[in-house]
């Protein structure tokens, strides 16, 4: 049984490419869920069972870092590990981030490694066996 994935981005297209890298990473996945802001996040969060969110910070609506405080204030998604995936170049709020919980950060334009780095690191705390060797 595999991790069930939610990648929240406004870009289909970065989403796509998040999808595609995670399935070339070998990570072990469930079900790959995709919302296009923050809003549509917490409510595939609030129907599915996610054991981690990979989120961009800024979008309409509700941006990762608001979705990320709401998760954060929910018993059903306090703990799920979050990996920003941005371009954010704004040190106090990535710092922010931190003291919200997050568990890793990764920089676009991403490179592969970098996604699989950090999912395998967020997933650590949810047991082994999370990423196979490559």
């Amino acid at each position: 049984m595999g991790y069930n994935i939610l990648i929240v981005d406004d870009s289909a297209t970065t989403r796509a490419m998040i999808k595609r890298t995670i399935q070339l990473a070998r990570i072990e996945t469930g079900k790959i869920y995709e919302a296009g802001d923050g809003r549509a996040g917490l409510e595939v969060l609030a129907s599915n069972a996610v054991d981690v969110v990979l989120a961009d910070l800024n979008m309409p609506e509700m941006g990762g870092m608001e979705m990320t405080h709401r998760m954060r204030q929910a018993e059903a998604t306090r703990n799920v590990p979050v990996v920003v995936v941005s371009a954010e170049p704004n040190v106090e709020r990535l710092e922010a981030l931190k003291r919200d919980g997050i568990q890793g950060y990764v920089r676009k334009p991403f490179t592969p490694e970098g996604v699989r780095d950090a999912i395998a690191k967020a997933l650590a705390a949810l047991g082994p066996g999370a990423v196979k060797a490559a």
